[in-house]
């Protein structure tokens, strides 16, 4: 079974979830990016529990797997 994630921009995707920032402190409070920051999601976040998912991104579609040794992969 494949997933698919579609989110109109990656700020909608963000909005109001709780995110690691490199270099942040936890207050307790979700930590949000300061400008240029990047953003970092855990991969359990995106597979879902599947082991592949589809990301749609700028008109293609792209394929994010699990290997069976913990790595990720993303193909076209």
């Amino acid at each position: 079974m494949q997933a698919t994630l579609t989110a109109p921009s990656a700020s909608s995707f963000f909005a109001g979830q709780p995110f690691n920032v490199r270099g942040s402190s936890d207050s307790g409070a979700a930590a949000r990016p300061a400008a240029g920051a990047a953003h970092s999601v855990d991969s359990s976040a995106l597979l879902q529990g599947q082991k592949t998912v589809s990301i749609s991104h700028n008109g293609s579609v792209y394929r994010l797997q699990a290997t069976k040794l913990g790595k990720l992969i993303l193909t076209k």
